[in-house]
């Protein structure tokens, strides 16, 4: 579907953002030549490209973003860390010590695996199966260790659970706090609830990145599928869903592109150049 699109804007896109998992990348893991041929292109175009995902800054995530810009900044961990490929430089938001306590607190109560993250680092401390097809996903060795080891401050937490106990995972979030749900088509069936400072989202994240660029965000088109898109979809002067979104990132989407496994990423940044002709 395709609806009235950025090419009749009157700002060209100078900044794209790209949700990872379902947008980026679809079952095969890893983005296509396709994608990667636009994104050349993109950048020829003058255009700055940056992930915007709820993934951390290291393994497969961190790859694509120092290929889609190798001396930029690219958004990671919804918003709660931003890095800089370049020199890794970061503009990270803490969680509290109490919050993150209280988290791993209900995950202890409900048998939810754990995982807390600072900017390049993350523990889990258990060895389930979804811990271990998790770093697999991430494109990291597996490896279970103590909360108390992680390297750096903790800027998120995240649950991961089944849909039975979304609910309950996001309710879980302690005050001062805010909680989003994502999944990837390489775990179906199990849901990634991140708990953040209510400060940062990806909508404040690709805000923040648009002044660090001097860009305005009518400048800025976010591409993405999940539900925890839609308040950067929202944000984004030029939002743009997948085929494969779901039914509320594209009711706030301006243009419906191609599924991920057809290359959407590929058509949508095409559409970015063709706002700078």
């Amino acid at each position: 579907m395709r609806l009235p699109g950025p090419e009749n804007a009157a700002e060209s896109i100078r900044l794209v953002c790209l949700d990872v998992d379902g947008t980026l990348v679809g079952h095969s893991g890893q983005p296509t030549n396709g994608v990667w041929a636009a994104a050349s292109r993109a950048r020829a175009a003058g255009i700055h490209l940056s992930i915007c995902t709820a993934r951390i800054a290291i393994g497969g995530a961190w790859d694509w973003a120092v290929r889609l810009d190798p001396d930029g900044w690219q958004l990671f961990q919804t918003g709660a860390s931003i890095v800089h490929t370049g020199n890794r430089s970061t503009r990270s938001t803490a969680l509290p010590s109490a919050a993150v306590a209280s988290c791993m607190k209900a995950a202890t109560s409900n048998g939810w695996t754990l995982e807390i993250y600072s900017d390049f680092d993350y523990t889990v401390d258990g060895d389930g199966p979804e811990a271990v097809d998790h770093a697999a996903l991430l494109g990291v060795p597996f490896e279970r260790r103590t909360f108390s080891s992680l390297r750096g401050k903790a800027v998120r937490v995240q649950f991961i659970v089944g849909e039975h106990d979304v609910d309950a995972a996001i309710s879980a979030a302690p005050d001062g706090c805010t909680a989003s749900a994502a999944t990837s088509p390489l775990m179906p069936g199990l849901h990634f609830v991140s708990i953040t400072d209510d400060t940062v989202s990806k909508a404040s994240g690709i805000r923040a990145l648009a002044t660090l660029l001097g860009l305005t965000i009518n400048q800025v088109m976010m591409v993405g599928d999940g539900q925890n898109d839609v308040s950067a979809l929202r944000a984004a002067g030029f939002p743009v869903a997948m085929g494969n979104a779901h039914p509320d990132a594209i009711a706030v989407a301006r243009t419906v592109v191609a599924d991920v496994e057809a290359d959407g990423v590929a058509e949508a940044l095409d559409l970015a150049i063709a706002t700078n002709r």
